[in-house]
């Protein structure tokens, strides 16, 4: 049998990191076991859901490169007639019923079985009702009153329910909308899910879940329930740890691949290996290794992730997520060098693709002003001397290129008597703005003949003025 995974959001709100890592195990999973994985958009909170959540979820999964293998996902609301359907068939099959309770009545139910001290829950007394009241109705869904239902969950290992404590699920309301809880059943079926792999919020539905598939007769999936992410200090996730949609990763710029690297460590590990290909992950997941206790977020070990991949990864595929990154802090890419070039003299040094691009800002832009405190330790009499003199040496230069530039800039150094610092670090305020670059040869063949030329000479006026 084929393996079907799914990864089935609600649109109530942005992709957040736990979904992402859910998503992602999800879909290499199936991919290890040359399956599909699917997306569903669970939208039966019609109230809280809205187009910008689904727009969130769609942009999130596209930049993680996490592509369902159908053509379009599957809406749930656009699936209400055959939800509608199932739950005649088990009104039919006497496997649901009608049930008129009013809300006072469940009201007065609960407060008797608190009073009690019993656990509350419905307590069946529409099960076997002969009149049909003219008033409002929901159907439940039949739950078996005797035995267990067993989860044999992938990653907690067996988890035992007894069915005397999982009251009638409501599958349709009142106004003939189908709940939650149905719809997943459904879809799961008729999607042919062979593995649901979920955060483990949803553990308490899935013995109610297993109970109306073997009521439909369906194979039941096998289930694996993912612990929570929490913060560095063990609190569950929240803004006040950091960023927590996925899209806003990309704004403080991380790659995707990275955030995904991350992401599959944690509560997985293969050894002691830290970074992974996708192809890597896809090799080495098992499910059955995901730690049952939550894990914990750290901000810090994602930067290292992230700059560790900036070293590593392929130019071509940083390139377009650069760009990105220029066009949105007002940079065009087109007046300057080669990106490829920039990434390749600028990522040992950067940790993000936000600090890339502002560090990299001078190679497309006019220098404006210079940064104060690197102007004044940098820019002296004796620096505006050095700078002019290296400018005339560059410009006699016939081959514009690192190596010819770092003999002149060498050369100087020896004929002033001075150390290269001395040289290079007013040559950095001068033609970046500021005393960070790459190294001086390469920065000033990136900028070219011309820039480089015109910034020295205006360093040296703004020095003397």
């Amino acid at each position: 049998m084929s393996v079907v995974t799914r990864f089935a959001p609600s649109p109530t709100g942005y992709l957040h990191i736990g979904g992402a890592r859910t998503a992602l195990f999800s879909y290499l999973y199936a991919k290890k076991h040359a399956g599909r994985f699917l997306l569903r958009i669970e939208d039966t909170d019609r109230e809280r859901s809205t187009e910008e959540a689904v727009k969130a979820i769609f942009d999130g999964m596209a930049w993680l490169g996490l592509d369902s293998d159908q053509d379009q996902p599957i809406f749930q609301t656009q699936r209400f007639g055959r939800y509608r359907e199932v739950a005649q068939q088990l009104l039919k099959e006497g496997k649901a019923y009608r049930c008129y309770c009013t809300k006072q009545e469940l009201d007065d139910m609960r407060a008797g079985q608190m009073a009690r001290k019993e656990k509350p829950r419905y307590d069946g007394r529409c099960r076997h009702r002969q009149d049909a009241p003219n008033q409002p109705s929901v159907i439940r869904f039949k739950n078996p009153e005797d035995g267990a239902t067993v989860v044999n969950d992938l990653i907690k290992g067996d988890i035992i329910f007894k069915n005397a404590e999982l009251d009638d699920l409501i599958i349709v309301r009142s106004d003939d909308t189908p709940t939650y809880n149905f719809c997943v059943v459904v879809d799961d079926w008729e999607m042919g899910v062979t593995h649901v792999i979920r955060g483990d919020d949803h553990v308490n539905n899935t013995p109610r879940q297993i109970n109306i598939l073997k009521a439909l007769g369906a194979q039941l999936p096998q289930y694996g329930h993912v612990p929570m992410i929490l913060g560095a200090d063990g609190v569950k996730l929240s803004k006040r740890h950091g960023a927590v949609s996925v899209i806003e990763y990309r704004a403080l710029g991380f790659m995707p691949e990275a955030v995904l690297n991350y992401l599959v460590r944690l509560g997985w590990s293969h050894g002691d290996q830290e970074l992974f290909t996708r192809e890597e992950m896809i090799q080495h997941f098992d499910i059955s290794k995901v730690q049952k206790s939550p894990a914990r977020f750290d901000m810090e070990k994602l930067v290292w992730v992230n700059h560790e991949y900036l070293k590593r990864a392929d130019i071509a595929v940083i390139e377009p997520e650069f760009r990105w990154h220029l066009e949105r802090i007002g940079v065009d890419p087109a007046r300057g060098p080669a990106l490829a070039d920039v990434i390749a003299a600028q990522r040992e040094r950067c940790k993000t693709l936000i600090e890339m691009s502002e560090k990299s800002r001078f190679f497309f832009e006019d220098v404006k002003t210079y940064n104060d405190k690197d102007a004044a330790k940098h820019f002296t009499p004796a620096a505006a001397e050095l700078l002019a003199a290296l400018g005339a040496d560059l410009a006699a230069l016939t081959d514009w290129q690192a190596q010819p530039i770092h003999n002149a800039v060498h050369a100087l150094a020896e004929k002033k008597a001075v150390g290269l610092g001395q040289v290079a670090q007013p040559i950095r305020v001068a033609v970046a703005g500021m005393a960070i670059s790459p190294p001086i040869d390469q920065t000033l063949a990136l900028l070219g003949r011309e820039r480089s030329l015109a910034r020295l000479k205006a360093a040296v006026a703004h020095i003397q003025k």
